[in-house]
This record gives structure tokens, sequence and C-alpha cells, in this order.
């Protein structure tokens, strides 16, 4: 049994992606046997490997367990902050990403933003997602479109509703959008949309299992996000097998492919529109979207995500 140490910067209560993807390794990396601890600094904690999550925000306890016990390797996580903007400015992001002994993106366009002499370090592991336990049938009287991802300016939360303001008066469309409203700013825009759009729910926070139950009951689920390092909603989406909607960013291209047809240039709102007039109308396109989802829903398993962090850890030398 290995030591296994993540360091995130966020912490036991934190909603983030980081958190959420630090407690899915812990119960991975436990269930493949063995011993797993996570800390938002290092402290001298003995460890056979340490898992950090966040190239800027890691960077002293890298540092420091270089220095302590330097025989220790390192796996860098990166982040969509760390690869699209933070090793871009940050000397400290860079260092990191440069002392790691392996990188970790998720998903197979993370590799674009990173010196050459870095990408010979770099695994690409896909996060997995699970069917909702129990599936619910889709709507009959409307087109329920979901938004699943709390209220931050980086999602670019409010382009499916402003989307749906263009349509015409005869579409059955309607955006539920699950997530908190992190900043009162973002409480009070998500009320008006509520109390202006006849076509927009806003559910605000909702467990898990409900939200796998709204996007497998959904008819398509739109991320019109700025910036990702691998959104785990389009995980949850192509396993329950519903189709995508998502900005031409690197990090959504990295997850759905380059070929993939349900994409829209970012804060487009009139193309999102028109991509949603087509899902509700074309029987042809709704048909080409679901057989592109699922032939790329096989890569978000769970044996093939286990598989790939064991290839992973024996590299370093730890079985």
């Amino acid at each position: 049994m290995s030591r296994v140490l993540i360091i995130t910067p966020a912490d036991r209560s934190s909603r983030s992606g980081n958190r959420v993807t630090a407690n899915r390794w812990v119960t991975m990396l436990r269930a493949i046997g063995h011993q797993v601890s996570v800390a938002q600094t290092f402290r001298r904690q003995k460890c056979d490997v340490m898992i950090a999550m966040h190239a800027k925000h890691s960077s002293a306890a890298v540092a420091e367990i270089g220095l302590h016990s330097p025989e220790t390797p390192v796996i860098l996580m990166l982040t969509g902050t760390d690869l699209y903007r933070d090793i871009h400015r940050s000397a400290m992001a860079m260092w990191t990403v440069e002392s790691a002994d392996r990188l970790v993106a998720l998903q197979d366009r993370g590799g674009d933003s990173l010196p050459p002499l870095a990408l010979e370090k770099l695994r690409v592991i896909y996060q997995s997602a699970e069917r909702p336990a129990k599936s619910l049938l889709p709507l009959a009287d409307v087109f329920e479109v979901c938004v699943a991802g709390h209220l931050r300016a980086v999602k670019d939360p409010f382009r499916a509703e402003m989307a749906s303001r263009q349509l015409p008066p005869e579409s059955q469309i309607r955006i539920v959008h699950v997530g908190d409203a992190l900043t009162p700013a973002m409480r009070q825009k998500a009320t008006h949309a509520v109390a202006n759009n006849p076509r927009y729910r806003w559910l605000g926070s909702q467990t898990r299992a409900r939200t796998r139950q709204l996007i497998g009951r959904s008819r398509v689920v739109v991320i019109s996000s700025k910036m990702e390092g691998g959104a785990n909603v389009i995980a949850e989406a192509l396993v329950a097998g519903t189709s995508v909607l998502a900005s031409r960013i690197s990090g959504n291209v990295g997850m759905l492919g380059d070929d993939y047809s349900g994409y829209f240039e970012l804060g487009n709102t009139s193309q999102l529109c028109k991509l949603l007039e087509r899902l509700e109308n074309e029987d042809t396109f709704r048909r080409e979207l679901h057989r592109q989802c699922k032939a790329r829903a096989a890569l978000f398993a769970p044996s093939t995500e286990i598989a790939a962090l064991r290839r992973l850890l024996s590299e370093i030398g730890i079985r």
C-alpha cells in the first residue's frame, strides 16, 4: 500500500472543480489499494507520491517537498486556469510545470498550451462519469435544455438564457439551470432572468444525484464556458446519452473532438440560438449529434479512468 498525498487549494467545503476532482481521485485511489490523504498545504507529511492540483496555487507545496523529500515524485494535475491563463502569466506556475515528474490534463487539447519540453511528461486522463441511478424520461410538453454549473463569470452562465430570448414564439424550448449563485450580483441577475424570461428556470444548487437526473432527462446540455480544463458536465451528459452544445474553446474541443457538430463561437448568442432551433426542429441534426456523443462516451467510463490512473502511478514506481 502506497501513501498518496493530494494537495488542492480548495478547502473541504468547496464546490470547486479542483475539490470535486480531488475527492473523486481519493475514491479511486483507495479503491485500488492506496492510502490517501488530502491537504491544502505540505507540512512534511509522509507520502510516496504527491498529486498537486493547480500549478500556481500548489507551487509552495511542490517547492517544500522538493526541499525536504526530493526523492518523492510529484504529479501535477493541470486545471483550466493553469493551461489557459496562469502558465502564460505566472513564473511560479510555469516553474511547477517544469518541476513535476508527470503532468495530467483532463482532455486531449491540454498539451496545446504547454512548452514542447513538458509534453513528454503529459498524460491525458479523462474524468469518468456514471449513468444516473434512476433515469427520468424527457418531458413531453417542453424541449428541455439543461445548463449545469455554478453561476460564475468564467462560465458565461446566462448565454443559453440569452439565446432563448431570440427563439420564435412557437418554440417549446425551456432552459433549466442548475447551480448556485456564488456572488450577490449573480443571484440578482438570475432572479431577474427568471422574472423576465418565461423560458428560463433557475433551480439553484442541487444534489449531485438530482443534477445527474436532470442532465439525463434533458434533450441537450449547454456548456458556454470561456475557460475549461475538462468539464465534467460533458462527461455526465455523454454517459447519460444527452447531447451537448458547447462553446468552441480548447477545453471543450479536447473533450468532444475537432469535428463535433455542436459548437458555437464563444459568446455568440445568435449561433447558439440557431443550434437550439435546429435541435428542436431537425431530426437529422439531432441524430447526428447523438451519434457523435455516443462515439465519445466510452472515453469517460470509470474503468477507463482507473486504468489510466494505474498506468500513471506505475510509470513513477507506485504499485
